[in-house]
């Protein structure tokens, strides 16, 4: 295999190292790729500057796949930015809060509400908290609760859903490996394969509804909903609630309809699958051009029917619904910065024999079916120390296709280990985005939000490690089932050992 040894290590190493020291994913990318391109170019940096911007940067700008992913991003910020402002769930949520009658129905509705938010993950914990935030506190239920729901159908369940800014993003980084190893399947379908492999992500999901309906709490969360029964206080003494008053009051007083949530989602999916079934969705191949102009056709006919409705129903005024439209294109800039260099840097990565130099010295040194978990772990210790899961799939991903693909590992396995390792970093992780803002929504303290998250996260994470390697081995989407009850037996156990230990106490 060609490859120049290790310093074709270098951009990888240096971009995690960059992003472990800056925190910043823009910076760390761009040093990783510029560091390529350097050693490519002999150490001549005027000469590597060049050949970075006119052969790596603007190459991807012009690519035609790239730009269609690019320009359906812009499209999708737009429409979140509309759903965010129209208070349609907020109003939603009104409608349905009456029947919150019970501890599991409080908790449930918190959940279903932050998957019906998917289209969004920076957007639920904001939409979601503030609305069940006076809910839980009638109810007795601990704001870390809240905070933990809302964390948990943020970002588990945007890198599941294919047709948002995640699974753009994600087809986008899995298509450029494709095209390198001359891989003819489409980046949907292995995208769509992927799913029973995400592992991470659907147990934290699928968790929620089984602490809510059995009361299987333990570690942190346990102490902190025994404050609240017993004491009623909503934090620790110490606690310092973190609060974003101007958001929560906008998103509590706007005047909205449910239907301006619905509407606008219905219109969306009707639209994208009445233009692919045509095609042959989902029995035939869809051509990727196709797929990304059927997705960015369903987002800007979805958009113009919520703003007719935000003006019709008196919202906001057009130029307000406008103006929020264009912030929310120009918000998604910087993911599509991000996109960019990950591409340019993968194509680095290629053109090192990065990937090739891994596969010699995993070959016959590592079994096939240890490699998922090793990407699982690895991509989990760099989203927890970087927060961020974005950064972690777009270096993980350049090395975990070849891999997969050279050493015969499972490439669908593979790549649902990259994507739980990223979420499972961004779950544990303080510095994560996601987190902090799932604190901000629910008012509660962000130290306090991680220590009660943390243990639900590491067994989640436990159960997923011996999920994949068990997928390691087999390739069978049963693994899937195999966590699911490696997941729910340990809260069972835990829970009544800490039942015991308290009966033993008093």
């Amino acid at each position: 295999m060609e490859h120049i040894g290790w310093l074709s290590l270098v951009p990888p190493v240096l971009a995690i190292v960059a992003a472990l020291v800056t925190k910043n994913v823009i910076i760390s990318l761009f040093l990783g790729t510029f560091s390529g391109v350097l050693i490519l170019a002999g150490g001549l940096p005027l000469t590597a500057t060049k050949t970075m911007i006119g052969d790596y940067l603007f190459v991807q700008l012009t690519d035609s796949y790239n730009a269609g992913v690019l320009v359906l991003l812009v499209f999708i910020g737009g429409f979140v930015a509309l759903m965010e402002k129209s208070g349609g769930a907020a109003a939603f949520a009104d409608k349905v809060i009456h029947f919150l009658n019970t501890k599991a129905k409080t908790q449930l509705a918190a959940w279903f509400g932050g998957i019906i938010i998917f289209f969004s993950d920076l957007g639920t914990p904001l939409l979601v908290g503030p609305i069940f935030e006076k809910v839980f506190d009638k109810a007795k239920i601990s704001r870390e609760k809240l905070a933990w729901i809302i964390d948990s159908t943020s970002s588990p369940v945007a890198v599941l859903i294919p047709f948002i800014g995640w699974g753009v993003y994600i087809m986008g980084l899995i298509q450029k490996e494709f095209d390198g190893l001359k891989i003819t399947e489409s980046d949907w379908d292995a995208f769509m394969q992927a799913i029973p492999f995400q592992f991470y992500p659907i147990l934290a999901v699928l968790m929620v509804p089984l602490v809510a309906l059995t009361k299987l709490e333990f570690g942190a969360m346990a102490k902190a909903e025994k404050r609240v029964q017993e004491t009623g206080e909503l934090f620790w003494p110490n606690a310092k609630p973190m609060r974003k008053p101007d958001k929560m009051v906008e998103l509590q007083n706007t005047k909205s309809k449910a239907s301006l949530i619905l509407v606008p989602l219905f219109v969306l999916l009707v639209t994208l699958f009445g233009m692919l079934i045509p095609l042959g969705f989902p029995f035939e191949k869809i051509d990727g051009s196709a797929f990304r102009v059927a997705l960015t056709t369903s987002y800007l006919f979805a958009a113009i029917v919520l703003i007719a409705m935000m003006v019709f129903h008196k919202v906001k005024k057009f130029g307000e619904v406008f103006d929020i439209y264009l912030s929310g294109m120009q918000r998604m800039m910087t993911v599509a910065a991000i996109l960019v260099l990950a591409w340019s840097l993968g194509t680095v990565m290629k053109n090192l024999g990065t990937a090739n130099y891994v596969v010699e010295i995993m070959d016959g040194n590592i079994p096939p079916y240890l490699i998922p978990l090793i990407l699982f772990i690895g991509g989990a210790c760099m989203s927890f120390a970087t927060g961020s899961s974005w950064g972690t799939f777009a270096i993980m991903m350049p090395l975990a296709i070849p891999m997969a693909f050279h050493l015969d590992a499972s490439l669908y396995v593979c790549i649902g280990a990259v994507l739980s390792g990223g979420v499972f970093g961004d779950h544990c992780s303080p510095i994560s985005d996601t987190s902090i803002l799932a604190s901000t929504g629910a008012g509660t303290d962000h130290l306090d939000h991680v220590k009660t998250q943390l243990p639900y996260a590491l067994l989640n994470g436990s159960a997923a490690s011996a999920a994949f390697l068990i997928a390691g081995l087999t390739s069978s989407v049963l693994s899937l089932a195999a966590a699911i009850i490696i997941m729910v037996a340990a809260v069972i156990i835990i829970s009544k050992r800490q039942k015991n230990r308290n009966i033993g106490i008093q």
